[in-house]
């Protein structure tokens, strides 16, 4: 019988390890139940999507007979993103490799993909802030009446299923809500979907995660006519001005010429997220979406005079909000 020998190659080998870092990133990715993958741009050219946003042609009307029907414009506002690249390596020696103590292989694959989910995760909470409907629940903590406010200004017919961001700082709070229902005593025919969910309150699932962003400082889109209202300006900002780059980041959608509100009570921002439609008033547009150029990539580089070998993973892909109607940003005291 011939001796075999274990060969570095036989150990780190960049298809066996794409596959194993595909697998996992799925169940990694917090935003998966509500974010849909779309594929449409692999093996095509170009990096940059316009998303489009249509707005509801309202309900039908009665129309007598012999009348012809009133048409409406069917409306829609569109936003361009960009495909990136997000990418993590890591370097191993041989004597880890080979020394047998622990795992480093099977290690190396579960952090680069808990790393890019995690990117993911970023990214898609990200887009989430570019939502158009708000609820200001500055003047009190989190509470189930102010979720339940939250939850209306969505305007649906039937209480869909949704799911709330909150900041871990948040969760004691509300675990002490008397209307909250925590995971483990969920009833029969209610299952966790989310990962992270510790809990529902007013049939929304709780998800606490430290990516939920919190600011002292704040601004919200007004009416020019309001006496608060700051006109956004490029730069140098006078009085009943303000400057861009001090509204964006918690107004990613600001432009110059819109007129703002400034707030300073110090508050997190909380998406709600619809995980279902309104089957009456809503298209099948998810609230995210992940544009994919390319799935996960694994390769290899061999650094042969130290004896250590670079392993690196990319993706390519971007995430957007694709539907503004299931995405309520909350903005609660802290």
């Amino acid at each position: 019988m011939s001796n075999l020998t274990t060969k570095l190659a036989d150990l780190i080998n960049p298809e066996v390890m794409a596959d194993m870092i595909s697998a996992k990133i799925p169940k990694k990715i917090v935003v998966a139940p509500f974010a849909k993958v779309d594929t449409t741009l692999v093996g095509q050219p170009g990096d940059t999507i316009t998303v489009p946003q249509y707005a509801y042609i309202g309900d039908a009307v009665d129309v007598a007979e012999g009348v012809a029907a009133e048409t409406v414009k069917l409306t829609a506002s569109t936003t361009q993103v960009t495909v990136k690249k997000a990418m993590k390596a890591v370097e191993l020696t041989d004597e880890a490799v080979l020394s047998g103590y622990g795992n480093p292989i099977g290690e190396t694959n579960n952090q680069i993909a808990k790393s890019i989910a995690s990117k993911v995760d970023n990214d898609c909470m990200d887009a989430s802030y570019n939502a158009q409907l708000f609820y200001d629940g500055s003047s009190s903590q989190i509470a189930y009446d102010g979720i339940v406010d939250a939850i209306d200004v969505f305007d649906e017919e039937v209480n869909t299923e949704k799911v709330m961001f909150i900041n871990p700082k948040q969760v004691t709070k509300l675990r002490k809500d008397s209307n909250f229902i925590s995971a483990d005593k969920y009833g029969v025919g209610t299952n966790v979907i989310m990962t992270g969910e510790i809990g529902r309150i007013a049939n929304t699932r709780i998800v606490p995660s430290k990516k939920v962003k919190e600011f002292s400082e704040w601004y919200s889109p007004i009416d020019g006519g309001d006496g608060n209202a700051l006109t956004i300006v490029a730069s140098g900002a006078t009085t009943k001005q303000v400057n861009l780059a001090d509204v964006t980041p918690s107004l990613p959608n600001a432009k110059v010429g819109d007129t703002v509100k400034k707030s300073t009570t110090a508050v997190y921002f909380n998406p709600i997220v619809k995980l279902q439609n309104d089957s009456e008033t809503e298209e099948d547009a998810p609230a995210l979406t992940i544009y994919l150029k390319r799935d996960t990539n694994v390769e290899t580089d061999r650094v042969s005079l130290s004896r250590k070998t670079d392993i690196s993973a990319d993706k390519h892909y971007v995430a957007a909000l694709s539907n503004t109607s299931k995405v309520v940003l909350a903005k609660i005291k802290k």
